[in-house]
């Protein structure tokens, strides 16, 4: 008996890896979290046809008020996998269900995956030169956290990546336009230069470099925004292809 967190990356169905998958197939009981992120082509339908598994979708109300009652309880007697987009410690919530199975005396089994914080390497920004990530929710109005940290990572020439609200249920995500509206109004120069991110990890990603007073609507989700740091050449060659 054990609690399976299964990273599943970010594309599609395909994007588990080989021991995901195995255990995903074994596993007496299938979990999918589904508030957190959401797969560029794929959805849960897809899941089930290709794992040959019937899926339960859990969202926040499951994961962080009643895993006890779910999740953690059928992992006490039966062989549960919970799979997870992207990487397992991606979110803060999923290493707070690691920690209430470990203390319930709950096996945990961590399968790790791609998550957007490697993938947004295809931008072409070194990773070892991020500074602190940030996220930007949708109730914003007195929120300031989002623009201090990149303010912080703009002064030691780091890059800063924006990870942007979404509420799969409600089919509402966050846009780079409304969170670089939000940095605006926070004080961010309308000529700092941003790139705007769709669907990092996805068959058709969309990347584009604009000023920040020149984002454009993407329709596309999720998105997540990078303001570049101070640029090595290499880096600007790079990021040069997405204007």
């Amino acid at each position: 008996m054990a609690l399976n967190i299964i990273g599943i990356g970010l594309k599609n169905e395909k994007s588990i890896t080989v021991e995901g998958l195995e255990i995903a197939k074994q596993s007496d009981v299938v979990y999918l979290e589904t508030y957190t992120s959401v797969l560029a082509d794929a959805n849960i339908a897809n899941l089930e046809k290709f794992y040959g598994k019937k899926i339960i979708s859990a969202n926040r109300e499951i994961v962080e008020r009643k895993a006890e009652e779910t999740i953690l309880k059928d992992a006490k007697t039966k062989n549960v996998a919970f799979l997870v987009i992207g990487d397992p410690f991606s979110a803060t919530t999923h290493m707070d269900i690691y920690n209430r199975a470990k203390e319930a005396g709950i096996k945990v089994n961590i399968i790790n995956n791609v998550s957007i914080i490697n993938a947004v390497g295809v931008v072409g920004l070194e990773l070892y030169k991020y500074g602190k990530i940030t996220s930007i929710p949708f109730d914003n109005l007195n929120i300031t956290t989002p623009f201090d940290v990149y303010k912080m990572n703009k002064k030691n020439g780091l890059h800063t990546l924006f990870l942007l609200d979404l509420n799969p249920e409600k089919n509402k995500f966050m846009s780079c336009k409304e969170a670089v509206d939000y940095l605006i109004r926070k004080g961010l120069d309308k000529k700092e230069t941003v790139i705007s991110c769709a669907q990092i990890g996805g068959e058709n990603p969309l990347i584009k470099i604009s000023s920040a007073g020149e984002v454009e609507e993407i329709k596309k989700y999720p998105q997540c925004l990078i303001i570049p740091g101070k640029l090595h050449f290499f880096e600007e060659e790079m990021i040069g292809k997405w204007e």
